[in-house]
């Protein structure tokens, strides 16, 4: 398992009943940039991955 397992599955334990917007989400992943710069390309790829995953061509 690796370390950010945990953290996934907490969030699916605490939170997988919510529903949310996708800006809901843009926003606190910008929130969460904001307070920690050094996640920032992390976070990038993440928000990219996600948006493109309807994509063909990748």
């Amino acid at each position: 398992m690796y370390f950010t397992d945990r953290g996934i599955e907490e969030l699916a334990d605490r939170r997988g009943e919510e529903e949310v917007s996708l800006a809901w989400l843009a926003n606190r992943l910008q929130e969460f940039v904001d307070l920690n710069p050094e996640f920032e390309t992390p976070i990038e790829r993440l928000a990219t991955w996600l948006a493109r995953l309807d994509d063909e061509d990748e």
